[in-house]
């Protein structure tokens, strides 16, 4: 039996030893890593508590509890190196997250349902399908923009596209990033990157709701 206090969709944050970003597992995933006793350590909220079975010896049942974040042990070395020069696969899911639905021409958000991705420059005219040529767009603009550059086409970005880092990646592949996971991740983004500046401000208005919440206590 497992009591939970989320969705069992809810994803953790699986790091290295030294805290470095690596991917998103699920809790089975998890549970797997606690118990082969790969997990060095855990930090974040308590997630999961899974219930296994009781011990011959002692009668008593074993309880694993799955943190949001957790580093594992292993070899990372190679990671490490190729990090600076990683550049993430691109599609449209996390493209999109990255222009945080966002249309960048006429700068009104939508359903993902409703965007597209644009070329900055098309293809037909050299453009290549990378993360710094590429926007989200409404279908609308798209269709106006059609096969010409902005300058052509009479149309201005509202930002400029670039290529998000491993931890930012890491990030935009993730479902539902809770606020203790946000806050981790936000640790390991350029400072200079839209992305810093937006999760920055998204736990700054979560944390003074929070606050907000709170009961006011009576003074004496």
């Amino acid at each position: 039996m497992q009591q939970q206090q989320y969705a069992l969709s809810q994803e953790v944050l699986r790091t290295d030893v030294a805290g470095m970003p690596l991917e998103w597992i699920d809790y089975r995933v998890a549970a797997t890593l606690y118990h082969s006793g790969q997990v060095a350590y855990s930090c974040g909220s308590t997630l999961y508590r899974i219930h296994g079975g009781y011990s011959a010896k002692s009668g008593a049942r074993s309880i694993i509890e799955v943190n949001s974040i957790i580093a594992t042990e292993g070899d990372t070395r190679t990671l490490e190196r190729n990090r600076e020069r990683y550049t993430p696969p691109l599609n449209n899911r996390t493209l999109f997250k990255r222009d945080a639905n966002l249309c960048m021409y006429c700068g009104l958000q939508f359903r993902t349902s409703e965007l597209t991705r644009d070329h900055i420059t098309p293809i037909s005219r050299g453009g290549r399908d990378a993360w710094t040529n590429v926007v989200t767009a409404c279908r609308r603009c798209n269709n106006h923009k059609g096969g010409r550059t902005p300058e052509e086409a009479r149309v201005q970005l509202v930002a400029v596209p670039f290529t998000p880092t491993y931890a930012e990646y890491i990030y935009l592949k993730g479902r539902k990033v809770l606020a203790d996971q946000m806050e981790y991740l936000l640790t390991h983004f350029p400072r200079t990157s839209p992305l810093h500046a937006r999760l920055r401000d998204a736990l700054a208005e979560a944390n003074g709701e929070r606050r907000a919440e709170r009961p006011a206590r009576a003074h004496r």
